[in-house]
């Protein structure tokens, strides 16, 4: 795994473009790959190849103190009818509170979507993260089989990575909404993420890197 790892984001700075969006997809399968290979402390391997959608947001902006703003842009990925990971959809978080904070950080932030009802909502123009969704901190460790009923019933589970510790996120009252300029930025149009997710739409070259990572997770269906 390791290997496939260094491979893939060695490929990465070959890429020819160098957009904002370019970078930003590297910037997702870095954070990804660091967090999956951190030993005993990544998100459990049955949770990632039971879920119906992955959400990765890198470097995700917040600030204040106890009641926060936040905001970032990042990427989503469905899973297609072969159970494959889709191409790459643009969305950004704003919005709302991480709970206790102090001063200005940068998280790199993780969600799965475990249900088709999460990942309906999902792929809505836009929805609140904890509002319209059942939600929860996500567990850590390499297995998810000590979760609680409660966490069995969640539609979305999110992490946090921020300098250097890996943790459940409790992510309340921000937005998640589609980026179509950024979409329009990837593929040359301004394709909707269901869209992309839904009908087969190719993904750009800069997104195999991020993809490659996401196919070693292939989908399991729940037992």
């Amino acid at each position: 795994m390791r290997t496939l790892v260094a491979l893939i984001l060695g490929s990465l700075s070959i890429l020819a473009e160098d957009s904002d969006q370019v970078k930003r997809l590297q910037q997702a399968a870095t954070a990804f790959s660091e967090i999956m290979e951190a030993p005993d402390k990544g998100i459990p391997l049955d949770l990632i190849e039971r879920s119906r959608c992955i959400v990765i947001v890198p470097g995700l902006k917040k600030g204040a103190f106890v009641f926060g703003a936040q905001y970032g842009k990042g990427f989503l990925s469905c899973r297609t009818r072969t159970g494959d990971w889709s191409a790459p959809g643009s969305v950004r978080v704003e919005g709302g509170s991480f709970g206790f904070q102090a001063g200005g950080l940068a998280s790199d932030v993780i969600l799965l979507v475990m249900n088709e009802r999460g990942a309906d909502k999902l792929l809505s123009s836009q929805f609140t993260l904890g509002g319209q969704t059942e939600f929860a901190a996500g567990p850590i460790g390499r297995s998810a089989t000590a979760q609680t009923d409660a966490l069995m019933r969640a539609e979305i589970l999110s992490w946090s990575r921020a300098r250097g510790v890996f943790a459940g996120l409790s992510l309340q009252g921000g937005t998640l909404r589609q980026d179509l300029d950024d979409n329009e930025e990837l593929y040359g149009k301004r394709l909707q993420n269901r869209a992309i997710v839904t009908e087969g739409v190719a993904a750009p070259p800069a997104a195999e890197p991020l993809l490659k990572l996401l196919r070693a997770y292939p989908f399991r269906k729940p037992a």
